[in-house]
């Protein structure tokens, strides 16, 4: 079985984001779509994504990847710490 962790097959994920911060996104993406940045709304998302991973992982976890989980995310409230 391959890690899809590792993978770069792209997949489709559906997020709720406070309206202004999708939208100073869709600006940013818009505005540095040309050349030198090519920046795409996917690429400025997963590169987001990498560096806070990267963050939490030196914060929580002595910098190593985090356990695969068990099972699927659920919806609904989020689990109170």
């Amino acid at each position: 079985m391959t890690d899809l962790r590792r993978s770069t097959h792209k997949v489709r994920a559906t997020l709720y984001l406070p309206s202004d911060l999708l939208e100073e996104a869709r600006d940013a993406a818009v505005h540095l779509a040309g050349y030198p940045a090519r920046l795409t709304l996917t690429k400025l998302a997963e590169n987001a994504f990498r560096n806070e991973l990267r963050r939490l992982k030196e914060l929580h976890n002595r910098g190593m990847d985090f356990p695969r989980r068990e099972e699927d995310l659920k919806g609904g409230r989020p689990i109170a710490a």
